[in-house]
């Protein structure tokens, strides 16, 4: 992901707990998978990038959330570095555990573990939550902060550290307020189109991130469009409190409906509904495997 905006109310008793759009910015060439249940982790509904093999944006049956963007640093890029999608899909599936520690059970747990080592990847920011927890985590490996559980509010997050005040995120971060100010609950598809914008901010509100100035314009756009690069899919999320029962409904609009061919500008869209299962199946034996992939 490289552009994401998001409300977080964890004490909503009964209405929105957690409200997100988000664009996914990629190379056209990688290959990746939409939205859907996953077959070898059946209570994780994600994209995946086929390359990697982890994820930018995804959830669980259990309340679990993780979303992650890149830091734009190209200077320490590293070709070495091990992939960043896996630090998403581990916290997903609940793989993610280390001799000393054990399990990570709770999201600042988890992104503690994960910023033990954090130098050895390029640079990112990542989200971690637990609906059921009413927790949602931030950490960035190019940061002097550390690991820590958001307040309640309006965020946002691009290709620098949360809250960075570039152009495009601030935009969309005031349409997200304004919009919920005015509706609590609007379609999927209006989150959606808010990020679908592919205006340029002006040159002298530019951030300089260590690339050409040509290249600052076209990326400060929250749809972004080039011949070998842009915005790949956009996601809308809700999460609501009803009581005791928390729903979740997600929309993907994207430019490959999973065959691989790209259609710019995307129009493959797909959504999916359910209720969260905090005491969710035991996945690690095959015929829990197969009873939650058949649900789905």
């Amino acid at each position: 992901m490289c552009l994401i905006v998001f409300d977080w109310r964890p004490a909503a008793v009964d209405g929105p707990l957690f409200t997100l759009a988000a664009n996914r910015d990629e190379f056209f060439r990688r290959t990746a998978e939409p939205l859907s249940w996953w077959h070898d982790a059946p209570s994780v509904l994600a994209g995946r990038d086929l390359v990697g093999g982890g994820t930018w944006l995804g959830m669980s049956r259990g309340g679990r959330f993780a979303a992650l963007t890149n830091y734009r640093a190209p200077h320490e890029m590293r070709a070495d570095a091990p992939t960043r999608g896996t630090l998403v899909s581990d916290w997903l599936s609940g793989t993610a555990s280390d001799p000393v520690h054990g399990a990570h059970e709770t999201p600042l747990d988890y992104l503690q573990h994960v910023a033990r080592t954090g130098d050895i990847y390029n640079g990112f920011n990542l989200l971690v939550g637990d609906w059921t927890r009413r927790e949602l985590g931030w950490y960035c490996n190019r940061s002097n902060a550390a690991p820590m559980l958001l307040a309640p509010g309006t965020h946002g997050i691009s290709n620098a550290v949360l809250d960075t005040a570039w152009p495009k995120l601030v935009k969309k971060r005031a349409e997200l307020g304004a919009m919920l100010t005015r509706d609590a609950m609007p379609p999927l598809e209006r989150l959606i189109d808010l990020m679908r914008d592919p205006r340029l901010a002006r040159d002298d509100q530019l951030p300089s991130t260590g690339i050409p100035l040509e290249r600052e314009r076209v990326l400060s756009a929250a749809f972004i469009e080039t011949p070998e690069y842009g915005t790949r899919g956009t996601t809308a999320l809700r999460v609501v409190s009803h009581g005791d029962v928390i729903g979740v409904a997600v929309a993907e609009r994207s430019d490959d409906n999973g065959s691989h061919r790209i259609v710019r500008p995307g129009d493959f869209e797909r959504s999916f509904a359910f209720n969260v299962e905090p005491q969710s199946a035991d996945y690690s034996t095959p015929n829990a495997a197969r009873n939650a992939a058949a649900a789905s």
